[in-house]
């Protein structure tokens, strides 16, 4: 699995001991998304995927939010945030920004973008040249959740190379070591066996389901047995009337 390539700082003229990097602390600079559609988008893949990785204390998942990674200019203004990241091996904690120089050089290990008309030029051009060669992100995907294009790439020799779709229209990452595919017109994750990870209300719909289903069998077995009972109970009187009917003959039923 590749990593991340660090923070480098070069400069001709400032020694080390020179540079002076900005605080850590500085809140994210995103505009506002266009859509409730790319909202729930990112949303969705963010809560899907700390759902999955809930045990685990070592990554970072979040989404619309800037990653400072030059402190000589904190923000390039050609660029923004990604829709959707992860950095691997890191603390999972709460943050107002990524700031590379202050997450030990860390960048993302992958990274999804959400298209929309005014940003795929950006999104498959400028930001995909920086994913590749300032980031080296390993995983770049974008998805358009009005065309439902989807198309990913992978970090190799420095170079990103398409990677090729399966068989069911899914995508592999490695860094995730998950696949990415859609599912009633969005973005989703799918395990290695090409089963498609819930969401909580999906899992709350599926043991509501479940739970219905449980209650349903249940009452079908009470009223089966009620049935049963009412069975036997016709049995036992249809025996006593025939043991009368036998003796009002003068018939002994225990002589039979």
């Amino acid at each position: 699995m590749s990593e991340p390539a660090t923070l480098e700082i070069i400069s001709d003229h400032i020694s080390e001991d020179q540079v002076i990097f900005p605080p850590g602390d500085i809140l994210s600079d995103e505009p506002p998304l266009e859509s409730d559609l790319h909202r729930e988008q990112i949303d969705l893949l963010i809560r899907i995927l700390k759902l999955w990785w809930r045990e685990r204390q070592d990554f970072y998942a979040s989404g619309n939010l800037t990653i400072y990674y030059s402190p000589n200019q904190k923000k390039s203004e050609n660029f923004r945030g990604p829709d959707f990241f992860v950095v691997l091996g890191t603390d999972k904690k709460d943050r107002k920004s990524w700031v590379v120089w202050q997450e030990d050089g860390k960048y993302p290990n992958l990274i999804v973008e959400i298209l929309s008309s005014s940003t795929t030029a950006v999104d498959k051009g400028l930001k995909k040249q920086v994913y590749q060669d300032i980031f080296r992100t390993p995983d770049y995907f974008w998805f358009d959740p009005v065309t439902i294009e989807l198309q990913g790439f992978h970090l190799v020799d420095g170079k990103y190379q398409e990677i090729q779709v399966t068989t069911d229209g899914r995508l592999w990452s490695q860094q995730l070591e998950l696949y990415l595919g859609v599912y009633e017109g969005k973005l989703r994750f799918f395990t290695t066996e090409n089963q498609l990870i819930l969401s909580s209300e999906e899992l709350a719909q599926q043991e509501s389901l479940r739970a219905q289903q449980a209650e349903e069998r249940a009452q079908q077995a009470e009223e089966r047995a009620q049935q049963a009972e009412e069975r036997a109970q016709q049995a036992q009187q249809e025996i006593a009337r025939l043991r009368e009917a036998l003796r009002t003959q003068g018939i002994d039923p225990k002589n039979i």
